[in-house]
Parts: structure tokens; sequence; C-alpha cells
């Protein structure tokens, strides 16, 4: 059985550079966070959950639609970053935590998944939808960003997003979704 991605393997990344996936610099990254924003209209969020928050690039952006907003990550190094980058924002907070196993306390009415699925194990998958459940509040939104590119992660984007969505379609419908050659964006809401 594939496992998750362990903290160690992100820790090795960010010691070898502190933004390892151009976060900063990309036109892919600007791009697909102009699309998540855009793709959630003029909705503002109560309270707003953002898991693999990294740096806190999407975090900062995010933070200007939530009234309350957590931000969490597997390792500490992008942490500090994005204690950095949003503290000027005190609506924000941030969490070294290990999803699925760990989760924030209180209920959510926009939880992000942006590129964090496809490092877990179905298995994590499948808890993940559980936390949802549990932490969802009614009317909120549940996005997922998969890349598609080929990779040796434990769970490919596509498959990752599909198992997500398929675990919970009882709980939750597909009400947007977009998809190019570098990745898929679907947004779930409550049936």
């Amino acid at each position: 059985m594939t496992k998750s991605r362990p903290p160690a393997h992100f820790e090795r990344l960010y010691q070898s550079n502190p933004d390892p996936w151009g976060f900063e610099t990309s036109l892919y990254e600007t791009e697909k966070y102009n699309r998540t924003l855009n793709a959630l209209g003029d909705r503002r969020f109560s309270a707003g959950l953002e898991l693999g928050c990294s740096i806190g690039v999407l975090t900062r952006m995010l933070a200007q639609r939530c009234d309350a907003l957590v931000g969490v990550d597997i390792v500490e190094q992008p942490l500090r970053a994005a204690r950095l980058r949003c503290a000027d924002q005190p609506r924000v907070r941030f969490q070294r935590m290990q999803i699925p196993a760990s989760w924030p306390e209180g209920h959510f009415d926009l939880i992000i998944f942006s590129e964090v699925l496809y490092f877990l194990s179905k298995t994590d998958i499948d808890a993940c939808v559980d936390r949802v459940r549990a932490s969802l509040l009614p009317g909120g939104a549940v996005v997922l960003v998969n890349w598609l590119g080929r990779t040796d992660d434990p769970t490919p984007g596509h498959a990752a997003a599909e198992h997500f969505i398929t675990a919970s379609y009882d709980a939750l419908a597909v009400n947007f979704c977009f998809r190019n050659e570098n990745y898929r964006l679907d947004i779930l809401e409550p049936v």
C-alpha cells in the first residue's frame, strides 16, 4: 500500500529551496491562484481553512475574503515565511500539523486543498473526507486543486480529485469544475 508523504520529504524540499514550487515567481501559480479566487466569485467566508498553505502566498489572497483563516502545513520551515507574509493580517493564524491525523478545531465554510491531495494515500484522502464532513459548515465550499502532470507521489492529481469526489458523493457535489493541461480545479458544496 502506498503511504502518504512524510514530514521528512517536505523538510528536505524546504531545506534545499525556501520556495520549492516557485509560489512567488511562477506564472503557473499566479494563474492558478487567480482562477481559484475567480471561481469563488464574490463570496465572503466566515471561517476558512487552507491545507498545505506553504509560504502563505495564496493564504494572503484568501485573507481578503475570510473573517478568519487558518493555514496549515506539515513542516515548520514554510510556516515561518507564511507568518511573516501575513503578519499584518490579524485574522490569519497558522498551525503545523499532519493531516488527516490532526485537524484544526472548529467549523469552516471554506476548506481548500490546493495541490495537497496527491501527496496523500487513498486511505488518508478518505480520512480527509471524514474530517471535512465533520467540520464543513452548511452552505460551505470545498476547493480541490490538483496538478495533472506525471508524478511519483502517492496518488496522482486526477486520481486524487476523483477519489475525494467519489468518497464524498453522499455529502458533497461538484458545483464547479475547470481543467486545463496542467491542473484541475473542483469546487464541491453540500448536497
